[in-house]
């Protein structure tokens, strides 16, 4: 009798030795179809070595973030939303205006929204770096282009 595979499950250790930098172009792409493919890279689930509760995941760099589509209206319609904590501290902004003010936002709070909402989430976005333009600081990790 063949003895059983055994499955793999990824250390934290291991998991650090093996980490890529992407860079992703977000100029003409949509909003959360980007937003969904950074997730994934983030999270490392493209990798066969995936394990859910291990960052196993790959650093992302989007460049040129001023530049991504919504489909649609919702650059009038879609609504920015947060709240202060006093009383009358709602505010509401159309993320055509926000795209204006804060470029970066849009994008981190969609692929934020993908990602596991507890402790290893809030590990994963710090591995997202968004910039507004096509330049970034991070020439020395040697970052490849996501196809």
């Amino acid at each position: 009798m063949n003895p059983v595979p055994k499955s793999y499950s990824a250390k934290p250790a291991q998991a650090h030795a093996d980490r890529k930098w992407w860079v992703i172009d977000a100029e003409g792409k949509t909003l959360g179809r980007l937003a969904s493919q950074v997730a994934t890279i983030l999270r490392g689930k493209n990798k066969p070595t995936f394990t859910p509760h291990v960052d196993t995941g790959d650093f992302v760099i989007i460049v040129n973030a001023q530049k991504v589509v919504l489909t649609g209206r919702k650059l009038e319609q879609k609504q920015y939303v947060r709240h202060s904590g006093e009383p009358g501290g709602f505010r509401t902004e159309a993320y055509g205006h926000l795209l204006e003010r804060k470029p970066e936002l849009p994008i981190v709070k969609a692929v934020k929204g993908m990602l596991p909402k507890n402790i290893l989430g809030r590990e994963l976005i710090t591995k997202l770096k968004v910039y507004a333009g096509p330049d970034h600081p991070h020439a020395a990790q040697k970052p490849q282009p996501l196809a």
